[in-house]
């Protein structure tokens, strides 16, 4: 999140190429996930809601579990590839079949954001079943982990297969729009405002950073840098919420920046603890200068449930605000 700085406190920046590399990559990136974005909202080809963008939660499934499942294997002992990545596919597709992107059983009467998230659960606790039922088949195995791998395959499902499965629900949220009409503001609102702390926290830390947040884990991350995070993850919500007429998650602009804020921070903090403990610097290497898929999201993967608490809980007691 934030630029380098040495045993002394002192800021160590990056190479000025290797920055470059960085910073067209995520331009790029951005610009996809944007025409993605708008495709969805605008319904191109007459394709219903969340269907342009569920092969990149799919994808970032996939690719999220396989990376944490490697980041996993260095301190514990493997788990199944076919277990974890099928496992976290299939709790994203049963979020798309609970929110009737993908119509298997019908859903009346039940809130699309909702269904999607209790399917989602449905599909994680049955994936942690066959996890279960295969280490009872090859128990006793050689390497004697079968706790330890039941164990890295719930993490797993938790950090990554659920968040996930909450960014499809934010999709198909009606944002309290009269009508139930699906909004794209839930899901576009969460995105901007994680990154948007991103970037801030990068621009600033990189700058002015001087004080450590977290030397041990992380000692590129700054308390300037997080500060500013928080500072450009509420002015963005306030942009995108303020109006009467934008849809209002419980609590408002200043609740949801400051809430979906703290979350992106916990969830960069969160996956250095894991390269940390994993001895490694990048989660991968599927996206080249800005190393593999978890790098990418990991701030949203915490991020997504507090926003999918907030918009709901604005469906169930109101928003809150004037």
């Amino acid at each position: 999140m934030n630029a380098a700085v040495d045993e002394g406190g002192a800021r160590t920046p990056r190479p000025a190429r290797k920055i470059a590399e960085r910073v067209a990559f995520a331009v790029a990136l951005a610009a996809a996930f944007a025409f993605l974005l708008w495709a969805d909202a605008t319904g191109l080809s007459g394709a219903p809601a969340a269907t342009w963008l569920l092969p990149v939660a799919l994808a970032v499934a996939a690719g999220g579990a396989d990376e944490m499942r490697r980041l996993a294997d260095r301190t514990t002992v493997p788990v199944p590839r076919p277990l974890a990545v099928g496992g976290c596919s299939a709790v994203v597709f049963a979020a798309a079949c609970g929110a009737g992107v993908v119509r298997v059983l019908p859903t009346a009467g039940i809130a699309p954001a909702l269904a999607a998230v209790g399917w989602a659960g449905g599909a994680a606790a049955l994936a942690f079943v066959v996890a279960l039922v295969v280490e009872i088949i090859r128990f006793p195995s050689a390497d004697g982990g079968g706790t330890r791998r039941l164990a890295a395959m719930g993490l797993i499902l938790a950090w990554v297969a659920l968040p996930v499965a909450c960014l499809v629900a934010l999709r198909v949220d009606d944002g309290g729009i009269p009508g139930g009409a699906r909004s794209i503001v839930p899901l576009a609102s969460l995105v901007a405002v994680v990154k948007g702390g991103d970037v801030a926290a990068y621009a600033v830390g990189s700058s002015l950073g001087r004080r450590r947040m977290a030397p041990a884990l992380s000692p590129g991350k700054t308390w300037e840098g997080a500060w500013a995070s928080v500072a450009a993850s509420v002015a963005i919500a306030w942009m995108l919420l303020a109006a009467p007429s934008a849809p209002h998650p419980w609590g408002g602009w200043p609740v949801y920046g400051l809430a979906v804020g703290t979350g992106g921070i916990l969830g960069d903090l969160g996956e250095s603890l894991l390269k940390r403990e994993a001895g490694t610097k990048d989660s991968g290497r599927s996206l080249g200068p800005l190393g593999g898929v978890l790098d990418l999201v990991d701030s949203l993967l915490v991020a997504a449930p507090v926003a999918w608490v907030l918009w709901r809980a604005a469906d169930w007691i109101g928003p809150g605000v004037a």
